[in-house]
């Protein structure tokens, strides 16, 4: 006697593993987007019906290959256009004020957040976690600091410390 609620089959699966295209990035399985090959009641019962996968069909292999392609074109454009920012970078100097002694030791000290204020005034839009000091700027002087735009991307812009005019006394 045949069971009348018996769950259909995913079409193009095997009976025992199944082929699935991930539209989503699923923890200790893949990457959005990879074809990976799991047990047909995971993908039947879990992966499809939560919208994590889709079957692995040539038209679907087909659309991902073009969408890599698309994201591989807008990486190279954007990857292009930060080189420019560098470039453009590099040319700057920054020169920041603060508080010194006679000898030229800061009252306080120069972050990565000042240089990237200055930075902006200056319109380059650089976030302080872009910029690799190796530690805070403690003296008046002239330094290179290291600004890593993506990890393919980097440039150096110098950075002038100055005392602030009459606070050397």
């Amino acid at each position: 006697m045949p069971r009348k609620n018996r769950i259909k089959a995913i079409p193009g699966t095997r009976r025992r593993m199944s082929e699935l295209l991930l539209a989503e990035t699923v923890p200790s399985l893949g990457a959005q987007g990879e074809i990976v090959r799991v047990r047909a009641g995971f993908a039947r019962n879990y992966l499809v019906p939560q919208g994590l996968a889709t079957v692995a069909t040539d038209e679907n292999k087909a659309a991902v290959e073009e969408h890599k392609k698309a994201q591989a074109a807008a990486r190279k454009d954007q990857v292009k256009s930060l080189r420019d920012l560098a470039d453009s970078v590099g040319k700057y100097s920054v020169t920041l004020e603060a508080h010194a002694n006679k000898e030229g030791h800061l009252y306080g000290s120069i972050l990565a957040a000042d240089i990237s204020a200055q930075l902006k005034t200056a319109n380059f839009p650089i976030e302080a976690s872009q910029i690799r000091l190796e530690g805070p700027l403690k003296e008046t002087g002239m330094y290179t600091v290291k600004v890593q735009l993506d990890p393919e991307v980097e440039s150096e812009v110098k950075v002038w410390v100055v005392p602030k005019a009459g606070a050397a006394e």
